[in-house]
């Protein structure tokens, strides 16, 4: 038997305050900070990857798609991006050879270069994958950008720009990802023509 329709609305209200209130409190510098980054490497013709795990996966790829077309809305005009989540036949062969904790770091010390960018996509800011993700990103002299729920795990202290909401909500947390996303898309898109 279904539940009352009043019953159903108050977890989406409990859900939606949750969120606004996260919103609320935000420091969005660090965002100011990402941006910059990323205006960075679209003026430099730089890279730019993303990566996470599980639902952080699939926001990298989102993500990735729209600073490829969104920001430029014209062929050839957007971001060189990647997402590292994307390739599940690099990803398994990666994982099965040298092990998951180097899905990303192994696809970077290939792809990447010194300047570019890398923003990981993480709730806890724990998963191994990550973390060497990161390390790697330094060893090569790139940037990186970390958005990060939770504590902000051992993340937060590895990345150049973290980006922390403190929330104990793995689906607020991938929220928050795309909308800092989206943010940074749109002020880009805004701002396109003193930028290239």
């Amino acid at each position: 038997m279904m539940k009352a329709n009043t019953a159903i609305c108050d977890v989406f209200n409990a859900y939606s305050t949750r969120l606004q209130a996260v919103l609320a409190s935000a420091d969005w510098t660090p965002v100011s900070h990402l941006v910059n980054e990323m205006a960075r490497c679209w003026r430099e013709g730089r890279q730019v990857f993303f990566c996470g795990n599980g639902g952080s996966a699939g926001n990298a790829i989102h993500l990735a798609n729209d600073f490829i077309y969104g920001i430029a809305k014209q062929t050839g005009g957007g971001m060189r991006v990647q997402s590292l989540s994307a390739n599940a036949a690099v990803i398994t062969c990666l994982a099965n050879d040298v092990g998951y904790d180097r899905i990303y770091s192994e696809q970077l010390a290939v792809q990447a270069c010194d300047g570019d960018l890398l923003v990981v996509l993480s709730g806890s800011g724990n998963s191994p994958n990550i973390l060497r993700s990161l390390e790697k990103a330094r060893e090569m002299g790139m940037t990186s950008c970390a958005i990060l729920g939770y504590g902000g795990g051992a993340a937060k202290a590895l990345c150049d720009i973290p980006i922390h909401f403190p929330v104990d909500d793995m689906q607020i947390a991938e929220d928050l990802q795309l909308v800092v996303g989206h943010m940074v898309m749109q002020y880009l898109f805004q701002e396109r023509a003193t930028i290239r």
